[in-house]
């Protein structure tokens, strides 16, 4: 059997998801020791573990229990018995170590000293880091197993080859592969596939919407809803570009209830979403469960001018004799024009460039993107593309425990995606997207949606559809008149 996956990049992938889900664990807090040892069990304890070492786990990046011996705050170290040898954590080695909290930001709360995290007889988790200078042996980091998992998966836009796939974060732990079985809110890595409905219903990058509050019945049930922008911000006149970049979650609601829930239900069945969507408006907000692998796939349209691939895992199968019995060829359909998915594709380079996406701006060349995440932090995601490949990436707990405050799409789930993609792609030569026929660029003001003029404080290259660009001149600013609205407004008109 010959599958599609890439070996280097699949090596690849498992490395970049441990890096993040190691780094997001350490955000989240030391949730403490092992266990603790009383000092009439240490003999035993000790004559245990020697009985159990194996010469080979000794040695630099290898992880292993660790028995506190002494916490000295003045020369800011613990000492350690590891196995029969000493070694020294320097409090740098363990300096995240914050007792977990939810409510507050990993930056906010600081170790002060290394009594506050350990005291003698724990047993911890740490990495060998170096040697050290006698009496010591080593010098070592205050590590723990993560509790977070993760997913991440990558196609081939053009092909629908699936090159690399890791469905969590160890498959000897748990064999569910949350890249294709699981099913999660998408939160805003949903908004491209409304803002691509958009265009094709006939609005454009330079359309100017009202962030402003907004209440909904919501139906028949009398429930109130209120849709809100993260941090609970609103910013008034907004240009459709800057509205997906900043991830504007009340001009996206805006924009489904002027194009049509109906529509988007329909218009994410031709980008290959099969998964139910909620027929209400919190759909612009991602509600709905999806896979990683529908999403990906969803992407790679923008990524192929308009073809949706079929998902290849399996290239060729041959029998004993060395004969083909089953062969996959590529397959993709035309399901929205070369036009719509460029412009879709700019504006999500405007993510990566002006928006929630910068991160993965290091990775130096032409990258379009969407974050996602979702109420209480329960889901963080990043979808993104160059020209050959098309990366998901999902973090969260099965149990849907929230992450600590600030991990969204673009911390938790951007580095994962960053650090896989720079790695798959250093022998990849740097493309940008083709313009198709029929896209025209426009510098436009980045607060009006007009052309630019020498009154724009602020100016954007904008791809649009030709014929959609826009034709004024920004004016020159005036006072505004009473009852004046060039805006899209909740009851549609302009």
């Amino acid at each position: 059997v010959y599958t599609t996956v890439n070996l280097q990049m699949q090596k690849a992938a498992q490395d970049a998801l441990q890096k993040g889900l190691a780094e997001l664990d350490k955000r989240e807090g030391y949730r403490g020791p092992i266990r603790h040892i009383e000092e009439s069990e240490l003999p035993s304890y000790k004559e245990r573990m020697l009985s159990d070492l194996q010469p080979s786990e000794l040695k630099p990046g290898s992880k292993v229990e660790a028995l506190v011996e002494g916490v000295d705050d003045k020369r800011q170290r613990a000492e350690l018995w590891i196995f029969g040898e000493r070694g020294i954590l320097p409090f740098s080695g363990m300096e995240w170590a914050r007792k977990p909290d939810p409510e507050l930001p990993y930056y906010k709360a600081k170790v002060k000293k290394i009594s506050e995290v350990l005291t003698p007889g724990d047993v911890i988790l740490v990495k060998i880091r170096a040697k050290a200078r006698p009496p010591f042996s080593w010098i070592v980091s205050l590590e723990q197993e993560p509790q977070v998992q993760g997913a991440l998966l990558c196609m081939e836009p053009d092909t629908g080859k699936v090159r690399a796939m890791v469905g969590g974060r160890d498959f000897s732990v748990s064999q569910f592969n949350r890249a294709i079985q699981a099913r999660r809110q998408p939160g805003s890595a949903f908004k491209p596939i409304i803002y691509a409905a958009a265009l094709d219903k006939g609005m454009s990058p330079a359309d100017v919407i009202v962030d402003a509050p907004f209440v909904s019945d919501n139906g028949n049930d009398e429930r109130v809803w209120k849709p809100r922008n993260y941090k609970g911000r609103f910013f008034g006149p907004t240009i459709l570009r800057t509205a997906l970049a900043k991830s504007r979650n009340v001009i996206t609601v805006k924009i489904l209830r002027k194009i049509g829930i109906d529509y988007v239900i329909s218009y994410a069945r031709l980008l290959g979403i099969k998964s139910p969507l909620s027929a209400d408006l919190s759909l612009a907000l991602g509600s709905s469960g999806l896979s990683l692998l529908e999403l990906t796939r969803a992407y790679c349209v923008f990524a192929s001018q308009g073809f949706l691939p079929r998902p290849i895992f399996v290239e060729r199968v041959l029998d004993r004799n060395g004969q083909v019995i089953e062969e996959n060829q590529s397959e993709a359909e035309q399901v929205i024009s070369p036009q719509t998915a460029y412009v879709m594709t700019d504006l999500l380079k405007a993510v990566v460039q002006e928006g929630t996406g910068w991160r993965v701006k290091a990775l130096h060349r032409p990258v379009a993107g969407k974050t996602g995440t979702t109420n209480d932090l329960r889901d963080a995601w990043f979808m993104g593309y160059t020209p050959q490949l098309a990366t998901g990436v999902w973090v969260g707990y099965d149990d849907r425990t929230p992450m600590g405050k600030g991990e969204t799409g673009s911390r938790a789930a951007s580095p994962i995606w960053l650090y896989f993609m720079k790695q798959v792609l250093k022998s990849m030569p740097v493309e940008d997207f083709p313009v198709p026929d029929g896209v025209v660029f426009a510098k436009i003001d980045a607060k009006t949606g007009l052309l630019a003029s020498p009154y724009s404080k602020k100016t954007v290259f904008q791809a649009f559809r030709e014929g959609t660009e826009p034709k004024k001149y920004t004016p020159k600013p005036a006072a505004p008149r009473t009852g004046q609205f060039l805006l899209y407004d909740m009851e549609g008109g302009s």
